[in-house]
């Protein structure tokens, strides 16, 4: 294998699937990346047996031929190169190594053969569809930081998606929820996406989607069969086995009789709930919200340090109530609220509350109130 390609051309390829490669691993292949050359394109490919992701981008091929080298090592080779150099990768028969030349920098690194390599891609996808990047980008936004992290409720390690049926429209739908904290968003299903499998993407899969789909102009093909899903950006491919378990019925947890209404400015009320847990603890993150006729107290206790309150002005004219929330789950979901004002549904202090936007981005949020 003989080639030449540009840094820039080569640098983004690797940014993109070098991030897949685990640091630590047992298995030493995992650790590198194949590299293939062939007509006027280089392949790269970096897996993880969970997650893949392929590129490919143009390059001068003088002899076709593959390798695989670790990745991490001729990222950072790569990254620290200077801009506008032209980088010959070649294999060097000799020394079973693969040169990496730039103007006077020599390097070789040590190969393992491409046929070592796994292949994780193999099988049919059922259903694929077209997506807008912006809309898919949305999808994540709005429920990626309520996926859970705990290990043991695997099946919440990542974001449901789905299709639905509402007043006679299909809608594709996220969702994402760790027990504490639930978020659901939802946009017009996309054509192909009738009768498609209810999956689990992982959050490892969801945070790397989420860089592939940074330009908003882009269009996003979705495959997906029962165990797999596949997003193509432009040259990026990228595989993802599916979570093998079953989401919760989440709609058993969406309150629907809440009748109080509490209406406040969004950005007022996350700030004055930033200002107050300054002096709540880690282990403590509580914030009690006291309401009454057209006016909010809130309130953090902190024994070791002392004690913050704020009063904001909002709309509500139900009975006073009282109820305690993890303040830093507050300001995730505030976060991500787009519109002016924020809608609180409450039914008492021991019941979880739905918060929705006033703007048009079709999210719900369900949160756990805290014993305050």
């Amino acid at each position: 294998m003989r080639v030449t390609i540009e840094r820039s051309n080569l640098l983004k390829s690797l940014s993109h699937v070098h991030r897949v490669v685990e640091r630590r691993n047992t298995i030493p292949i995992l650790s590198n990346v194949l590299i293939r050359a062939e007509g006027s394109e280089l392949h790269l490919k970096a897996t993880d047996l969970d997650l893949e992701v392929f590129e490919k981008v143009p390059a001068m091929v003088e002899q076709a031929g593959a390798t695989t080298v670790p990745a991490q090592m001729l990222y950072d080779i790569v990254r620290k190169l200077p801009d506008g150099s032209e980088v010959l990768l070649a294999i060097d028969s000799e020394s079973s190594a693969l040169k990496v030349h730039a103007g006077r920098s020599r390097f070789t690194l040590q190969m393992l053969p491409e046929s070592d390599f796994p292949d994780i891609t193999a099988g049919e996808f059922t259903h694929t569809f077209r997506i807008p990047a912006k809309s898919l980008a949305g999808l994540i936004e709005h429920t990626q930081f309520a996926i859970s992290t705990e290990e043991t409720r695997y099946y919440l390690n990542g974001i449901y998606l789905h299709s639905v049926v509402e007043g006679g429209d299909l809608f594709l739908r996220a969702v994402a929820t760790d027990g504490h904290r639930l978020a659901r968003t939802q946009i017009e299903a996309p054509s192909g996406c009738e009768g498609m499998p209810g999956v689990i993407v992982p959050r490892k899969a969801v945070g790397e989607i989420q860089k592939l789909v940074e330009n908003p102009d882009s269009t996003v093909t979705i495959e997906l069969s029962e165990t797999k899903i596949r997003i193509t950006v432009g040259q990026v491919i990228l595989t993802s086995k599916l979570i093998d378990g079953t989401f919760p019925d989440y709609n058993r947890v969406i309150p629907a009789g809440n009748d109080k209404e509490l209406v406040m400015d969004r950005a007022t009320f996350a700030s004055a709930v930033d200002r107050v847990s300054t002096i709540s603890s880690e282990r403590g993150r509580a914030v009690k919200l006291q309401l009454s006729d057209g006016a909010l107290v809130l309130t953090v206790n902190n024994p070791d340090s002392g004690s913050a309150t704020e009063e904001l002005a909002v709309g509500y004219s139900s009975e006073p109530l009282e109820i305690g929330f993890n303040s830093r789950y507050l300001l995730d979901i505030t976060n991500q609220l787009s519109g002016d004002e924020t809608v609180f549904m409450l039914a008492d202090s021991g019941s979880p509350t739905l918060i929705r936007d006033s703007g048009e981005s079709g999210a719900i949020y369900v949160l756990m109130p805290m014993r305050v």
